[in-house]
């Protein structure tokens, strides 16, 4: 059994304490039973980041500093257009660092791009394009490491002292990305890589995108592709050694059993070097159920994943 004194044991989250981590974490537990964060990057493509300093609460955006009457319009308008808002700030969290920043981030393939921006009032958001057109064009990666104390003690007893050592130059803690047992957790943009149980001070994953690749021991996916096509990607770029962050997008999916079958299966096509890649892909639940975040007040089971590569037809 992994000593719980090998686990970091960082400050407090700021004016909310959020303990200290044990065997009754969320975070320890996945990493004791071996859980896989493959296949569990978030369906969102597109990104609303609001530099907000300061305490979150549960629901970050409407329980921050953040302005109360603008929240609900935001929320709506992000709804409709499919944009996942996360609230963001510099790591150490010092009121004072703020400068109101936000930026728009697109994820889809082939319209990669973040924009950062200067709002002079919470409500210019509600107005402001989210299409790229307005603010500056980031050069390089941004890290999004998850820090949401208010909404799981570990994403902030993992995530803020990974925030602070990651050595990059544009890293930000951030409000909930989910898979809280997998904290620390980190989104790479404009891609959308989504990262899991990332260790020390995270530069094996640095090191891996300025160089243009995955660092696949962490990669839980990419965000927006379907979570099949994700567990696909895992294994094959395992396999070939296609680590590149554009490698294996995917060329189609076919479902081989009933939807909400116990055990589901499907046939992934993925767009390799030399030609297709083809994947046979098995999920069905873990035997176990367990609870899967800090604050769960029930069991529930996982998602286990067999995929097998296959000769293209």
């Amino acid at each position: 059994m992994t000593d719980v004194a090998d686990f970091c044991r960082p400050a407090e989250a700021p004016g909310r304490p959020v303990g200290r981590i044990d065997e009754n974490r969320c975070s320890v537990g996945a990493l004791l039973r071996g859980d896989s964060g493959v296949g569990t990057a978030s369906p969102a493509q597109r990104w609303l980041l609001i530099e907000q300093p300061g305490p979150w609460g549960v629901d970050a955006l409407r329980q921050s500093r953040f302005d109360p009457a603008v929240a609900p319009l935001l929320s709506h308008r992000a709804r409709v257009e499919n944009v996942r808002v996360l609230l963001v700030r510099r790591p150490g969290d010092k009121l004072t660092d703020s400068r109101r920043r936000w930026a728009y981030v697109d994820g889809r393939p082939g319209q990669e791009g973040l924009w950062w921006s200067v709002r002079s009032s919470d409500a210019e958001l509600v107005e402001a394009p989210w299409d790229g057109s307005a603010g500056d064009a980031s050069s390089g990666p941004t890290y999004l490491v998850c820090a949401h104390g208010g909404h799981d003690a570990c994403c902030a007893l993992r995530g803020r002292p990974l925030a602070k050592a990651l050595a990059a130059d544009d890293v930000w803690e951030c409000s909930h990305l989910g898979g809280d047992r997998f904290a620390a957790n980190v989104l790479v943009l404009p891609h959308g890589f989504y990262y899991g149980q990332v260790p020390g001070d995270g530069a094996d994953l640095v090191a891996a995108h300025a160089a243009g690749r995955v660092a696949l021991p962490w990669l839980r996916g990419r965000s927006g592709c379907p979570p099949p096509v994700q567990a696909a990607q895992h294994v094959a770029r395992g396999e070939l050694s296609l680590l590149a962050v554009d490698d294996l997008p995917p060329r189609g999916v076919r479902r081989l059993s009933a939807a909400g079958a116990e055990v589901e299966r499907w046939l992934v096509t993925l767009a390799g070097p030399d030609g297709d890649v083809v994947a046979e892909v098995e999920s069905r639940p873990s035997e176990e159920a367990v609870r899967l975040t800090c604050r769960a007040t029930h069991d529930a089971h996982t998602h286990i994943w067999n995929v097998r590569l296959v000769p293209a037809v």
